[in-house]
């Protein structure tokens, strides 16, 4: 699946007018295999691993290639960094694993009403909304005990 995944989001960005370079296609490779969230240092990281001769800012445009074709989303974490993660289809809300990063994309029924609600109580009419939840998955909570 995630060599399928790598060759239609390669496909998406070429159609979108970007160069596909090696170092391009090792960083999506990178993106395309993580369920769990990553940042554009850990992302280098393994990159390097890879291919020493990648450079960070390679990988910051590669990301920002692939944000702006709609491949990736920006999640923005508690301490004020931002990691990126596979794109939903429709409107999903994260849940985000707190000790290891993983992360799962999750439907949230009635929410939108909800939202417009709130909204009304302080005078604003909700046009959208991102929705991120925090905890610890079952693997993390069954390694602290």
């Amino acid at each position: 699946m995630t060599d399928l995944l790598k060759i239609e989001w390669l496909t998406q960005l070429q159609n979108k007018g970007f160069r596909i370079t090696n170092p391009m296609k090792i960083i999506v490779d990178i993106l395309a295999k993580s369920n769990h969230l990553l940042n554009p240092t850990e992302v280098y990281l393994q990159a390097k691993k890879i291919n020493p001769r990648i450079g960070l800012v390679t990988v910051y445009r590669t990301i920002e290639k692939m944000e702006q074709t709609g491949l990736i989303d920006r999640v923005h974490m508690p301490d004020g960094c931002q990691s990126f993660f596979h794109s939903s289809d429709g409107h999903q809300h994260l849940l985000i694993c707190t000790a290891c990063g993983k992360a799962n994309y999750f439907e949230g029924e009635n929410l939108g009403q909800f939202f417009q609600k709130m909204g009304g109580q302080f005078g604003y009419d909700v046009h959208d909304h991102w929705l991120q939840l925090f905890g610890m998955c079952d693997e993390c909570q069954k390694g602290k005990e």
